[in-house]
């Protein structure tokens, strides 16, 4: 815990995610919290998610420092304890009669709509999200009201109200959203926006367009804010595999730190901003925040510098901006495949959408006044909120990767994904690796007393199904490795490495996640890296290209051994060449030891294919460990620190 501030506090709350090995925290045992002296801190340990033996996987901690000087840094250590603690649910009252006030009002089109936070908590109409002697969070939320009672159809609020006992000080997470997905009529709404608590105005914008189906967050305090930084143990984290092994040795200078907290305020200045994210996703080409990470939470993880997280926190409260939003007001949560299992984003007749067992239709009312700016996209789509929710413990990161994991799910044609199955693999190769990478991680992460967590468990063992029944489980499967998906180049007799290979690194991912069927197609998938790097008859230093013939014609079988699909990749007189040679360095204009596809640049292909390969190292040892040696022993490697996130290494 760091005090970034200028001066000293006492009675300092800080809350945190934390995620745990599995077995580490077995069921009934309480985690205490120890300083460097070996006093102890109090914490409150919510339970969110836990392993399959039971023991805990992911927990929200709370905890209040007597006091943090200036500057000062302070180690909690945690340890398991024998001693247990009883759980206590506390109601607002106490809040509410200490003054608590919070709300919202919007003048949209000269009509004044508002909702009190206080006036909600005082109907009982709140759920609970944080429960314990230290601190209570609770949520609420309601349609914008004018004075005569009239809701407006589009807008609604919602305050997470996070409460610490006998502090006088209370977080109020506020949300904006414009996102009901069955509601007539949706499109982009233009207003005057405040935010108060306690009776005065905490946050103002005048003139603000929201896009359709999207939302946006503010955090306020009622009392003092607290200044602390937290900043967890890296090395844990990675190693509990709930984030993949990013090399440790990176060194990252502080000029770019504050380059990269500089690029991000320059882009988030007010709602519908979107911080370090590409405006149109579908935008081709190396880019920071393509990878199981982005770039800048890679960094955030490596480093725990505030500036990396402030950016990496900011750029995933700003991923509300794209109109990828859709709650359903039946249920108040985001819109499920489960009860919707024919609609889409996409715009097909609208008899595609027809549900026999409802006799409805379920396609999405038509869009007015719906122009955005924001496009968001699967093929290219980064992962937002899966790390901050991990780390914070914020409902509003959970709820994202809730919007993103669903949007996906129900991103493609009902007939192709078939209907509540949720089959990905009408995408491309890359979007079905973003749709994988983000579902398993919603499917490890999501609390266990979520509906969601079996929806998302069994939408992934669809896909996985699938897949294994496709290609691992096959014996007919083709014997590169690679899916058959990815075909789409030179007539449709190439592929691309670089998309599978994305597509192997979030398999390897969700093997490490602890789903066993991804490993099952994880070692299958192994062998196509690690064959470019030492199969019979190739060549390393083109181990990563653009493009791989793997077949003479449209209607040719795949090429049975790399060998011979990296001979039709290239001309005689190339093939001719000796590996690495200063021959064929002259040839391709590189150094020996060079491989090629822009070698130096930290999104060029031997970068994509780094994690691929990593991950096949772990899964098929006997083979990939040699193939990873002849990887790090080329002569030109990124500057990993200008974009860590394909800086991933075998465990």
């Amino acid at each position: 815990m760091l005090n970034p501030g200028k001066g000293d506090q006492s009675q300092v709350p800080v809350t945190f995610g934390q995620v745990f090995a599995k077995g580490a925290v077995q069921p009934n045992v309480e985690i205490i919290g120890l300083l460097a002296d070996g006093t102890n801190v109090p914490l409150q340990i919510d339970s969110k998610a836990t392993h399959g033996d039971g023991s805990l996987r992911h927990a929200i901690i709370s905890a209040v420092l007597p006091k943090l000087k200036s500057g000062q840094s302070v180690v909690i250590t945690m340890k398991n304890s024998a001693t247990t603690r009883t759980a206590q649910t506390l109601a607002p009252a106490s809040l509410l009669k200490a003054g608590f006030s919070a709300g919202v009002t919007l003048k949209v089109k000269g009509e004044t709509y508002s909702v009190s936070a206080s006036d909600l908590l005082k109907s009982g109409k709140y759920t609970t999200w944080l429960s314990g002697a230290l601190v209570n969070e609770w949520h609420v939320s309601a349609p914008l009201k004018t004075s005569a009672g009239v809701e407006h159809p589009h807008l609604a609020a919602r305050f997470a109200i996070r409460s610490y006992t006998g502090l006088d000080k209370a977080r109020v997470d506020v949300s904006i959203e414009n996102d009901w997905a069955y509601e007539p009529n949706p499109g982009n709404i233009t207003y005057d926006a405040a935010i108060t608590v306690g009776g005065k105005t905490a946050f103002e914008k005048l003139g603000m367009t929201q896009l359709h189906h999207t939302r946006w967050r503010q955090l306020v305090w009622w009392g003092t804010t607290p200044e602390v930084h937290v900043m967890h143990n890296s090395a844990y984290l990675m190693a509990t595999r709930a984030l993949p092994n990013y090399d440790q040795s990176i060194q990252f200078s502080d000029g770019l730190l504050n380059d990269l907290k500089a690029q991000f305020s320059a882009n988030s200045g007010e709602p519908m901003s979107l911080g370090l994210s590409v405006q149109y996703m579908p935008t081709t080409g190396g880019r920071p925040d393509i990878g199981l990470l982005p770039g800048w939470a890679a960094t955030y993880l490596l480093t725990m510098d505030k500036r990396a997280k402030d950016v990496t926190l900011g750029t995933a409260d700003l991923a509300g901006s794209y109109s990828s939003h859709f709650r359903d007001k039946n249920t108040d949560r985001p819109i499920s495949l489960f009860d919707y299992p024919y609609m889409t984003i996409i715009d097909p007749h609208v008899g595609d959408t027809y549900n026999p067992a409802t006799g409805k239709y379920e396609a999405f009312p038509a869009c007015n006044n719906c122009e955005s700016p924001n496009v968001f996209d699967v093929a290219h789509q980064p992962g937002y909120a899966y790390l901050p929710y991990l780390v914070t413990g914020d409902y509003y990161y959970l709820e994202e990767l809730y919007f993103w994991t669903m949007a996906n799910a129900f991103n493609g044609h009902p007939g192709y994904r078939e209907g509540i199955k949720g089959l990905m693999i009408a995408e491309q190769t890359r979007g079905q690796a973003w749709t994988l990478r983000t579902l398993s991680e919603a499917a490890y992460i999501t609390p266990d007393a979520d509906r969601f967590k079996k929806q998302f468990e069994t939408i992934l063992e669809n896909n996985l199904n699938w897949y294994n029944a496709q290609y691992s489980n096959n014996s007919a499967a083709n014997a590169l490795g690679i899916l058959t998906e990815s075909i789409g180049y030179s007539n449709n007799t190439a592929m691309a490495p670089w998309q599978d290979d994305f597509f192997t690194s979030a398999a390897g991912h969700a093997a490490e996640l602890g789903f066993d069927k991804a490993a099952t197609l994880m070692l299958w998938k192994a062998k196509f890296p690690i064959s470019r790097m030492t199969g019979d008859g190739v060549c390393w230093i083109d181990a990563a290209p653009y493009n791989l013939t793997v077949r003479k014609t449209e209607s040719s079988t795949i090429f049975n051994d790399i060998g011979t699909a990296y001979r039709a990749t290239h001309a005689s007189d190339f093939n001719s060449l000796a590996c690495n040679s200063a021959a064929m360095a002259t040839a391709l204009g590189t150094r020996i030891g060079e491989m090629t596809g822009a070698a130096g640049s930290p999104v060029g292909n031997p970068a994509t294919m780094q994690p691929a390969l990593a991950f096949a190292t772990n899964a098929s040892p006997l083979t990939g460990v040699p193939a990873w040696k002849l990887f790090m022993s080329r002569s030109v490697k990124p500057d990993y620190s200008q974009g860590p996130q394909f800086a991933i290494v075998p465990r």
